[in-house]
């Protein structure tokens, strides 16, 4: 049923406007669903739809295998125009199928690249061509937390040095009546804090060693590997049964109502906060993870689908052309809770957070990429479950960990 739909949709592609100008109905697939990110999505199809063309919203819940639902979809001649993906080995597929778009050219004679972070430049490029369309900004590993129970609780985040420093503070806070952390039990969830706690804890090296284009297995047998299960140990204590599959965006809302002191995820946080009309800097704080050696960037983006006639390619250029726009990236930010993509982007659209995620990435060798714009992604996977299993297994030990992981390096890399 679904292919037939969107075969109707793609057939009846190209719409005639009032005026007689050629516009077209772009199929825009995605996989966002929370209040913020739909709200960010708005922006788009407003700035879209102001440009005479049309947007067509397929979406896909988050971290359901999406990319796979896209190739199905590409195979099977139901392509959408325009799908959120980061995933370089996805852009590579689409390359050589001869459907891929690439922008290299179309980003020099607009002169963006310029006016992008250096992380958000690095992550839109795949085999030296510029493929993606940058969205979103955002640090993998950050601890937001409500400022009114940091002072009821009598301790100072901001002050940490240490992760052993922020879990010194748990029991002043439990004693206050508060939940130091606020965790949310799922895969998704556990495999981003992973990956921000080796870039933290670990460092570049052994993260890039990890998560990079080119797995060092010997990465693994690390101390500062072990000393990241160790701490990861210490979150999933902190899991009651009431964290077990409970989505992020519902674990930001105890931090927001005040049952927490804090969560530690990826930024897009923010949005939460945004939308219950809460103001960074007064009512939350956001760092980095206490004592963190690197951050991870995700950079959220846009594909566009080659293979199609000129007036959808215009149109799919209308969409990029829409999203790098400074104003827009600073609206869409506001929304979703995200650090615009370029350097340009009007000044006073910068919170508090926003300032300091741009601080923090001011510094090129502190960062690491998102595993989505690097790693394979069945090894990924497999240390999402791996890691997982750990988190809800409490008898299941480090070194039990490391040596699964071992194996399936063995079977999906070796």
């Amino acid at each position: 049923m679904l292919r037939k739909t969107l075969a109707g949709l793609v057939a009846g592609l190209m719409l005639t406007t009032a005026g007689g100008a050629m516009a077209a109905d772009l199929v825009i697939y995605h996989t966002w669903s929370a209040g913020p990110e739909v709200a960010a999505l708005n922006v788009l199809k407003a700035g879209l739809e102001a440009k005479g063309d049309t947007w067509t919203d397929i979406a896909i819940p988050h971290d359901t295998g999406s990319n796979v639902n896209l190739m199905s979809m590409v195979t099977g001649g139901t392509p959408p125009n325009v799908f959120m993906e980061a995933n370089p080995g996805v852009y590579r597929d689409l390359a050589g199928m001869g459907v891929g778009f690439p922008l290299t050219q179309w980003y020099a004679d607009n002169n963006i690249l310029p006016n992008l972070p250096a992380s958000v430049a690095a992550s839109i490029t795949v085999d030296g061509e510029v493929l993606k369309v940058p969205t979103a900004l955002h640090i993998d590993g950050m601890v937001y937390y409500n400022m009114e129970v940091a002072k009821a609780a009598g301790v100072d985040p901001a002050s940490w040095t240490s992760l052993e420093a922020m879990f010194a503070d748990f029991p002043k806070i439990r004693d206050a009546g508060y939940t130091p952390l606020a965790v949310g039990s799922q895969p998704f969830q556990v495999g981003y804090l992973t990956h921000a706690l080796v870039a933290a804890v670990a460092g570049t090296d052994i993260y890039n060693r990890i998560y990079g284009t080119e797995v060092d297995p010997t990465a693994l047998d690390d101390p500062a590997f072990a000393k990241v299960l160790e701490d990861l140990r210490l979150f999933a204590n902190e899991a009651g049964p009431e964290a077990q599959n409970r989505p992020w965006n519902e674990t930001t809302n105890q931090v927001i109502t005040g049952k927490a002191l804090m969560q530690i995820h990826g930024d897009w946080m923010k949005g939460e906060w945004l939308a219950a009309g809460k103001v960074a800097g007064t009512d939350f704080g956001c760092i980095e993870i206490p004592g963190a050696q690197a951050v991870v960037a995700t950079v959220d983006a846009w594909g566009l689908l080659g293979g199609v006639s000129d007036e959808v390619k215009t149109a799919e250029l209308d969409f990029a052309s829409v999203v790098l726009d400074p104003a827009t990236q600073a609206k869409f930010a506001a929304a979703k809770g995200s650090t615009p993509v370029r350097l340009d982007a009007p000044a006073e659209s910068l919170d508090a957070c926003s300032k300091n995620v741009l601080t923090i990435l001011s510094d090129p060798a502190r960062q690491v990429q998102n595993p989505h714009n690097t790693a394979d992604a069945d090894w990924e996977n497999s240390i999402w479950e791996v890691v997982f299993n750990f988190w809800s297994d409490p008898s299941m030990t480090v070194e039990d960990a490391i040596a699964q992981l071992h194996e399936n390096y063995e079977t999906i890399l070796g």
